[in-house]
């Protein structure tokens, strides 16, 4: 049975807890992923430890091994922006075809205010999970990097 814990501005993790969470992401994300310090800065943004909109974060467990996490954070714009920005989303590999992601996804989603937006590349497989869920690709997204 999963079990979903979501942390938040309100509702904040531990500093044990927030390594957890960067570690898990970052051995979980796989070539999709991003630098431990990149993740952390996200995990802090959720929880406004940093000025920020803030966020939440979603541990998923079955029998207390972490199966998967969700970040999205709150953008502050509304309309030709969406209001959030789902940042990461990882399984444990040994828990993957479960329906465990679709799970985390689905709660992420209700407990979200507002449109969700995503960045996901053309070979990564949540794409298919992401369309059933309802995210269309509406843009090309380009980046200038400085």
């Amino acid at each position: 049975m999963l079990h979903i814990k979501v942390f938040n501005p309100a509702t904040k993790p531990t500093s044990i807890e927030k390594d957890e969470i960067v570690q898990f992401l970052f051995d979980h994300l796989d070539e999709f992923g991003d630098d431990k310090s990149d993740i952390l800065k996200c995990v802090d943004y959720a929880v406004k430890d940093v000025s920020s909109f803030g966020g939440h974060i979603l541990i998923g467990s079955v029998n207390d091994v972490i199966a998967s996490i969700v970040i999205i954070n709150k953008t502050g714009m509304k309309g030709y922006i969406p209001e959030n920005i789902l940042v990461y989303i990882a399984t444990n590999r040994d828990f993957r075809g479960q329906g465990i992601g679709k799970a985390m996804m689905e709660e992420s989603i209700k407990l979200a205010n507002g449109s969700i937006a995503l960045h996901v590349e053309p070979n990564n497989p949540a794409k298919f999970l992401y369309e059933k869920l309802g995210f269309t690709n509406k843009y090309l997204e380009m980046r200038l990097t400085k």
